[in-house]
């Protein structure tokens, strides 16, 4: 008899213990951030991994304004100059989606750290470099590390509550403006002086200093829940509730374990196939402009390639002058040159406020399409015969759209994909875009010495393909917030 009634009895514990735990209010990560809203924690966070930027910046930045050092010591031509700059994109290419795939399964914080370190060694080894091959083989091992600096941007995005996204990540640019203007400042006074050995040494301090300051940031909770580890993401959700003085919501965290995570083949399924090949085109593209402008400036006043600028030097120098035969063109840069270029790179932020406004109220395509359309026009502009101060205009407004174009882009993809495949899918194109990097030296470099018009067309071809690309995206991700973002960000 009593074998009779287990069954029933089993039945009916089973029911019970279904039914209590539907009872039973429970909540999302995404919910999470969004009831405990904005606060210190955030205001904490953006700085910490906002200056991830100024450490990027200045790596990047340094090869822009020790090219004509080196050039000179080590008697470069060219392509030699270029290859320097297209080096340390290959090892960042190459070693974003090796981090984006550890990040989605070991960690954001991990990667993040260890990008850093790594960064932060070879860029000091940098400075010790005896000859030629070993510069451009220890700036490739820092462009592997810088490359890891985007998982600081991951964390920040899921961090934010939804409706600071588009506010918030576009004002993270000026950590990068802070960056560059900082090297450029640091190179106007060490490199005339003590040498730009010592100028990478002290580019090295911020992002050791920096690495001090990682303690005090947690793993992504998204990133928690996705690996099961739902007791972590609680525990890091409750100390941020704490630090803004406010509340979790009731219940208990509930997201489904998402065993496979993080795979190549996720961002070619047929969801997200057309939106990722579109989303890599545009990296690419912006990449190419982006660094084009950068070199380009720096060539434009080191050649003395604008007409009116021309005119001044030959005034100077002479048509038999020895440096206009210099096989090398060993020319460094002067005080006015550094002026130029701390002008220009202060556009990088002109355009924010309203590139804060284009993305929240006229959507990341629209947005990213008219800006990618005016790069190209700019680009067509620097043709034209002008003043000192017209080349500074120029150069100031392409700046400006240039940066925009990356803030859009950057909040886009992270917004468009789960959780599960963020980190792969910003490694991703951010290890593609890097191909973009790659070629604008040669362009900006070396086809600019040999055709100057030829160079601004091809770059402006590139912003006309990209803009074309971001106003067809199938994806419009403005406005994902609640339960609409509940399915990408679980």
């Amino acid at each position: 008899m009593i074998d009779l009634f287990l069954p029933s009895f089993h039945v009916h514990s089973v029911f019970s213990l279904v039914i209590y735990h539907l009872s039973q209010k429970t909540f999302t990560v995404e919910e999470a951030v969004e009831t405990i809203g904005f606060g210190r924690f955030h205001i904490a966070l953006f700085l910490i991994m906002g200056s991830t930027g100024v450490v990027e910046a200045m790596e990047i930045m340094l090869i822009a304004v020790v090219s004509p050092l080196i050039r000179c010591e080590w008697q470069l031509s060219d392509w030699q100059v270029a290859l320097v700059t297209t080096m340390v994109f290959f090892g960042y290419m190459i070693f974003s989606i090796l981090f984006g795939l550890l990040a989605d399964r070991y960690g954001r914080w991990k990667i993040l750290l260890i990008s850093f370190l790594w960064g932060a060694y070879f860029s000091l080894l940098t400075s010790f470099s005896p000859s030629y091959i070993w510069f451009v083989f220890l700036r490739a091992m820092v462009g592997c590390g810088v490359s890891g600096h985007a998982q600081g941007l991951i964390i920040k995005t899921e961090f934010l509550p939804t409706k600071y996204r588009g506010y918030m990540l576009p004002l993270s640019q000026v950590f990068w403006l802070a960056g560059s203007l900082l090297i450029i400042g640091l190179a106007s006074v060490v490199n005339p002086t003590i040498g730009w050995r010592w100028l990478i040494r002290i580019a090295s301090v911020p992002g050791i200093i920096l690495i001090l300051a990682f303690k005090f940031i947690p793993e992504s909770a998204r990133y928690n829940v996705s690996t099961g580890n739902n007791k972590a993401a609680v525990e890091t959700l409750e100390r941020i509730a704490k630090m803004n003085r406010s509340v979790m919501p009731e219940g208990i965290l509930v997201e489904s374990v998402n065993e496979r995570r993080g795979r190549f083949s996720d961002l070619l399924d047929s969801k997200y196939l057309r939106t990722s090949l579109q989303i890599w085109i545009i990296w690419l593209g912006i990449s190419f402009a982006y660094y084009g402008v950068i070199l380009a400036s720096a060539e434009l006043l080191e050649r003395d390639m604008v007409c009116s600028l021309q005119t001044a030097a030959a005034a100077e120098l002479g048509d038999d002058s020895e440096e206009s035969h210099s096989p090398c063109h060993c020319r460094l840069f002067a005080p006015s040159d550094y002026r130029i270029m701390i002008i220009s790179t202060i556009g990088e932020i002109a355009l924010n406020p309203l590139n804060i406004l284009g993305i929240n109220f006229l959507g990341r395509r629209l947005s990213l399409s008219i800006t990618m359309g005016c790069t190209a026009l700019f680009f067509l502009f620097l043709n034209i015969c002008t003043t000192s101060t017209g080349l500074i205009g120029f150069l100031f407004m392409l700046r400006a759209l240039v940066a925009a174009n990356f803030n859009t882009i950057y909040i886009y993809t992270a917004e468009v994909y789960p959780t599960t495949m963020r980190a792969l899918g910003m490694g991703t194109s951010g290890s593609l875009c890097r191909i973009g990097a790659m070629v604008a030296p040669f362009i900006a470099q070396v086809l600019m010495s040999a055709s100057f018009l030829g160079a601004l067309c091809l770059f402006s071809g590139v912003c006309v393909v990209c803009a074309i690309s971001a106003f067809t995206l199938p994806i419009e991700t403005k406005g994902r917030a609640s339960c609409q973002l509940k399915g990408f960000f679980s």
